[in-house]
């Protein structure tokens, strides 16, 4: 199982661009293998990663992820290709489709049939991708023309896929799927299984598990779950992850947090990559404010687990 971290407010910063940068170099330092770029109220993700990749030569710059209604899919291939040009071709594009809570009100969009929405824009994104000129026009989305960034590798792209069609689309269209508060038990059970038969009827690879959770090595774990499930909490009130935490079994995000001492933490991302995740990025959580140990003594463990696990 890869290991990357959160750059931004989830790598122990702030939400700009300096210090998602700055972060970044410092991960790829560390050995780590993705950094991941939330896109949620802070710097565009894209342009993010296109500053990083001029600061860095070798880790994978990941979007997590930005939503298909904030941007037509003629614009989010532009900006994707100029990005991984940028990058040299390390950009791994995360979308998804947001929530029926914060669609509408966010974008002023429609959360109407949102699978096949999805299927639409990917059916555009894609060609685009890769150099094709389009011409599409159905349901829900309808557009023509190309764009002229020729010789830039289209980047790879993961679904924030959690229910079954779009975990099929994941797998059929995309290269899998990005994860958040989505425990092993899920993974095991409805996530893997899913994707795999998906792949396979499809002949396609094996589809990437990402999974993005959050992570505290402590000696005072109760105290860490109360933390997560005050910053966090507000995710098990939407209904696509309330969903994954009902299958899991848990209350909410502090019930798949991982967090313990060095022993608990390592035994815990062992079942995550046992149920099937393929790569795991850290969301690093703190003990309070003032809590400046936690982290580096998290990043410290999660360094001598790359490629161990």
């Amino acid at each position: 199982m890869r290991i990357g971290v959160g750059v931004g407010s989830f790598g122990g910063g702030d939400g700009g661009i300096d210090s998602q940068v700055e972060q970044t170099v410092i991960a790829e330092a560390d050995g780590f293998e993705a950094a991941w770029f939330t896109h949620i109220r802070g710097a565009d993700s894209l342009i993010s990663v296109a500053l990083a990749g001029q600061a860095t030569s070798r880790i994978e710059l990941v979007t997590g992820v930005i939503p298909v209604y904030s941007r037509e899919p003629l614009l989010m291939a532009q900006q994707a290709l100029t990005a991984n040009s940028v990058a040299d071709g390390r950009l791994t594009l995360g979308i998804g489709l947001a929530h029926p809570e914060t669609a509408p009100r966010t974008w002023n969009h429609s959360y109407d049939r949102p699978a096949h929405f999805m299927y639409e824009y990917l059916s555009v994104l894609q060609p685009l991708l890769n150099e094709q000129t389009v011409e599409f026009h159905g349901d829900m989305i309808s557009t023509s023309g190309s764009l002229e960034l020729a010789g830039v590798m289209p980047p790879s792209v993961l679904l924030a896929a959690l229910g079954p069609r779009m975990l099929r689309m994941a797998a059929e269209l995309a290269d899998g799927t990005l994860l958040w508060v989505t425990g092993p038990k899920t993974i095991r059970t409805h996530i893997a299984p899913k994707l795999a038969e998906a792949a396979k009827a499809s002949g396609r690879p094996r589809s990437r598990i990402v999974a993005a959770l959050p992570i505290c090595v402590t000696d005072e774990p109760d105290k860490a779950r109360e933390r997560v499930a005050k910053g966090l909490g507000r995710y098990g009130q939407l209904v696509n992850y309330r969903r994954m935490l009902d299958i899991e079994g848990v209350a909410g995000p502090e019930g798949v947090a991982i967090v313990g001492n060095e022993a608990e933490v390592e035994a815990q991302l062992r079942d995550l990559a046992d149920a099937g995740a393929t790569d795991y990025f850290a969301a690093f959580i703190t003990l309070s404010r003032d809590d400046d140990q936690s982290i580096p003594r998290t990043r410290e463990l999660l360094k001598g687990l790359i490629g161990k696990i």
